[in-house]
C-alpha cells in the first residue's frame, strides 16, 4: 500500500477563515440569491484606457511574446524610482539595485520572505494583519510574535504605544527579532501614521539590528487632506528597509498582477535572484503599460480615489441610519467597522454569517485578521451607491431582530 504523505508545511497553515463565509456566499448565489458582497478588496471597473490600449499596442508586436525580464524591465523599474521622486521626494533610488517588479505586491512580498529568511528567523507582525503578512514567515520557517496594534476613533496609530510594545518584543525575544513589518494606510484596519513615524522606527531597526519591511499598497488612497507617508522619506531607511506597492488599487489593475519591492539592496538583491530561479517575469506588455500607468496622467488615479471617497461617505450615512454607527476612516478602500453593540456577543464570525444569511450582506469576519480583530469586520468599498444603500435597508431589517 502507498505510505501515506504528510505535507509539513500545509499542516502549518490554519483553516482559511474566510472560507467559511465564502462557501455560504457561493451556495446562495447558487440558489439565485441577490448577495451585496463587501467582503473582498477587489476593485470594481475596468483599468484606464490609456493603459490597456498601451497593453493592446504592445501586444501586436511579435518580440513581446518571448520571456521577459524576472526583475522588471529596466523601464517599468526607472518609472517605479521615478514615481517615488514625484510622490514622496525620494532621491538616489537606482533602478538596477534598488527597485524589483513583482506579479502583485503579494508574490514580491513572499518570494522575498522565502529569500531572506533562515528558518528560525524572528518576525514581529503588529496584529490584526493581512493573513500572508504573518503566513509568509510561517511558510518560510520563521517565528512569529504579534502585539495589538492600537489606534484611535479617527484611526490614527497610538504611536507611542506600538513603539513601547515593539520594544518590549524585541527585549524579549530570543533569538533576537530580524524582520518588523509594517503596513500603513493598514488593512484591514485603515489605520494610519505620521512620517515621524518611520524616522523612530528606523532609527530603532539600526539600534535593534533588524530590517523593516513596509507594505504601502493603498498608499494613493487617502481622504480628507491625509497622505501616505513612504518609510524612504525617513533618514537612513535605505539601510535597513524595503517597501512594496501595488498597482492594483490605484489604477484598478487588481487582475493584472503587477507591484514591486523597492529599497535596501541587499534585500532586493536577494528577491530578485529567487525570481531569476522562479519566473520568466511578467508578460512584456503589461510591464510596458505598467510603465505608462506610473509615468502617464494620473487624473485617472485621482477619480479612483474620488470614487472610494464617496461611497465611504454615502455607507457612513446609510448605515448610522440603519443603527450602526462607523467611525470614519481617512485611508485605504475599507471601513473598518465595530460590530454593532447588540451583535457584539455574536463575534465577528457568526456575526457575518447571520449578516450574510439573513440581510443577504457579504463582510470579512475581523477574526480572519488575527485575535485583535474579533470586535470588527471588514467592509470593502466596492459597491456602487444603490448597492450600498440597499445593504443598508436589509442591514436595518437584521438589526432589529436581535
Amino acid at each position: 500500500m502507498f505510505p501515506e504523505i504528510e505535507f509539513e508545511r500545509m499542516k502549518r497553515l490554519p483553516n482559511y477563515v474566510f472560507a467559511e463565509v465564502n462557501n455560504i456566499k457561493m451556495e446562495a448565489r447558487r440558489r439565485g440569491e441577490d448577495i451585496i458582497d463587501f467582503s473582498m478588496g477587489n476593485p470594481d471597473g475596468p483599468a484606464p484606457q490609456h493603459i490597456i490600449d498601451k497593453l493592446k499596442e504592445t501586444a501586436d508586436k511579435p518580440k513581446n511574446h518571448g520571456y521577459s525580464a524576472s526583475a522588471g524591465i529596466y523601464k517599468l523599474r526607472l518609472a517605479i524610482c521615478n514615481w517615488y521622486k514625484r510622490k514622496f521626494g525620494v532621491e538616489g533610488l537606482d533602478p538596477n539595485k534598488h527597485a524589483c517588479a513583482t506579479m502583485g505586491s503579494k508574490e514580491g512580498y513572499v518570494h522575498l520572505v522565502q529569500a531572506i529568511v533562515n528558518v528560525g528567523d524572528v518576525a514581529v507582525v503588529p496584529d490584526p494583519t493581512y493573513p500572508i503578512h504573518s503566513y509568509a514567515f510561517m511558510l518560510a520557517g520563521a517565528a512569529i510574535h504579534k502585539f495589538e496594534l492600537s489606534f484611535d476613533d479617527e484611526y490614527k496609530v497610538d504611536e507611542d504605544l506600538f513603539f513601547e510594545r515593539l520594544q518590549k518584543t524585541v527585549d524579549e525575544s530570543i533569538p533576537k527579532v530580524k524582520y518588523v513589518v509594517v503596513n500603513f494606510p493598514h488593512n484591514p484596519t485603515c489605520a494610519t501614521v505620521r512620517p515621524e513615524f518611520y524616522q523612530r522606527l528606523v532609527d530603532m531597526a539600526k539600534k535593534e539590528r533588524f530590517y523593516i519591511i513596509s507594505d504601502i499598497a493603498y498608499a494613493d488612497l487617502t481622504f480628507d487632506g491625509y497622505k501616505t507617508p513612504s518609510i524612504f522619506q525617513a533618514k537612513g531607511a535605505i539601510d535597513v528597509a524595503v517597501e512594496s506597492f501595488t498597482l492594483s488599487k490605484s489604477y484598478n489593475m487588481a487582475g493584472w498582477r503587477v507591484g514591486f519591492i523597492v529599497g535596501n539592496e541587499k534585500l532586493v538583491g536577494a528577491l530578485k535572484r529567487i525570481k531569476s530561479w522562479l519566473d520568466y517575469g511578467m508578460f512584456t506588455p503589461i510591464q510596458v503599460a505598467a510603465t505608462i500607468a506610473l509615468d502617464g496622467p494620473q487624473e485617472c488615479v485621482q477619480q479612483h480615489i474620488d470614487k472610494y471617497h464617496f461611497r465611504r461617505d454615502i455607507m457612513i450615512e446609510a448605515f448610522k441610519d440603519a443603527g450602526w454607527e462607523m467611525n470614519i476612516p481617512n485611508a485605504s478602500m475599507f471601513i473598518w467597522a465595530k460590530i454593532p453593540e447588540k451583535a457584539q456577543h455574536l463575534g465577528s464570525m457568526e456575526f457575518s454569517k447571520q449578516l450574510l444569511t439573513q440581510a443577504k450582506v457579504a463582510v470579512s469576519p475581523g477574526i480572519g485578521f488575527g485575535k485583535y480583530g474579533d470586535q470588527y469586520v471588514r467592509i470593502a468599498l466596492i459597491e456602487n451607491e444603490k448597492r450600498i444603500r440597499q445593504a443598508a435597508k436589509n442591514i436595518k431589517k437584521y438589526l432589529k431582530t436581535l
